[in-house]
């Protein structure tokens, strides 16, 4: 297998972008991703996308975005995994370089959530979840996560204002990243006043509608140094990928991400690395909820600390393992089939020491998880320094 660097990184802003189309946003993050690479040619295009039908009434992707380059002909693929889509598009790029069957693939992530109203933006994201035993009863995203609230409240005692520490954290980074949605500075006040959406969740405990794209260019570690540069070539030494049931009610224990453990478990034994050995990390916090769990699933703290371990600012941008420097998808927003590759650019910023003033000091190994629906699939990433 061959080692997989990332040579090029590129986003849009994250918002609600009226002005411009799905294939317009998906566009500019490719061709900022290939100007960072410094190439114009690839050998194959992943992307990333939940539910474009529904949300832009567009399907056929792969064709639509290979066009929309100028690189008709070259082979192209979408991927879907709910929210996890990205992570995935990802994943096949990584395989696609380590396995030889191409050298240099451009992945992509991209969602246009804010052309339909409210209730189709909540159908849309609703069929992420189990339609005839969850959707059908009416529950949405933030009542499945209340509930997974609920039993880690009640078996680990974490608290209303822990879960708001996560929301205010968050905030505090998106401040510092130009293409979050969000520059909003929060207390845990603002966030227990906020809206109640779904007891235990507020308003500001739940992420955004989102419009954005985001991607990434891979290669071969070798081709990377021969492109040259005096940036950090940074690899990825370790990809998991894993699936639980997807009704909340077949779950073996509402208190755990089992998806992102078993991912997390298969992209530290890839790369040779465990929990301590990370410096950055990025997760998927659809809900601050949903940021405890799985820096718990993902061995950062030990099951049920979580909470009090965003609270005591452990995840902070000055604390032992720094979680969400881009404000996650709290603050940076969440265009759902984007938002995997968004958390890959990240890691890939912060490894190169150029993220600014929210640069995690000393950063040369760090993780991103993504996650489908309410914990349904996850991916797992780990990237490094290439030494």
């Amino acid at each position: 297998m061959r080692e997989v660097a990332v040579v090029g990184v590129g986003m849009t802003e994250f918002g609600e972008l009226w002005s411009d189309s799905l294939r317009t946003i998906w566009a500019k993050a490719a061709v900022a991703a290939l100007a960072d690479a410094g190439i114009d040619q690839v050998d194959m295009i992943t992307v990333g996308c939940m539910s474009p039908g529904l949300f832009t009434g567009q399907e056929h992707l792969a064709s639509l975005l290979a066009d929309e380059l100028g690189m008709a002909g070259v082979p192209a693929a979408r991927v879907e995994s709910a929210c996890a889509s990205g992570g995935l598009a990802l994943r096949m790029g990584f395989a696609e370089v380590a396995a030889g069957l191409s050298d240099t693939v451009l992945v992509t992530g991209v969602e246009k959530m804010t052309d339909v109203d409210g209730a189709d933006a909540t159908y849309a994201l609703g069929t992420a979840a189990d339609q005839e035993w969850e959707g059908f009863h009416g529950i949405t995203f933030p009542g499945l996560y209340a509930m997974l609230a609920r039993a880690h409240m009640q078996r680990f005692g974490t608290t209303v204002e822990q879960l708001a520490a996560v929301a205010v954290k968050n905030h505090a980074n998106g401040l510092l990243n130009p293409h979050a949605q969000y520059h909003l500075k929060l207390t845990i006040d603002d966030v227990l006043n906020s809206t109640m959406v779904a007891d235990p969740l507020h308003l500001f405990d739940c992420s955004p509608v989102t419009d954005g794209a985001a991607a990434v260019v891979l290669t071969t570690v070798e081709n990377a140094k021969k492109l040259g540069g005096k940036r950090p070539v940074v690899k990825i030494t370790g990809s998991g990928l894993a699936t639980d049931t997807i009704t909340l009610a077949n779950r073996e224990d509402l208190t755990e991400l089992k998806a992102v453990r078993l991912a997390a478990e298969r992209a530290y034994a890839m790369a040779g690395r465990t929990p301590k050995d990370l410096h950055v990390v990025e997760v998927h916090d659809c809900f601050t909820i949903a940021e405890i769990m799985a820096t718990e699933a993902l061995g950062l703290f030990d099951p049920g600390s979580g909470a009090a371990a965003a609270a005591d600012g452990l995840t902070g941008l000055q604390g032992r393992i720094p979680v969400n420097t881009s404000g996650g998808l709290k603050s940076k927003g969440h265009p759902v089939g984007a938002t995997g590759v968004a958390q890959a650019a990240e890691i890939v910023t912060q490894l190169r020491g150029e993220a600014g003033q929210r640069q995690a000091e000393g950063a040369t190994v760090g993780l991103a998880q993504n996650m489908g629906g309410s914990g349904g699939s996850s991916t797992v990433h780990i990237m490094e320094v290439a030494k």
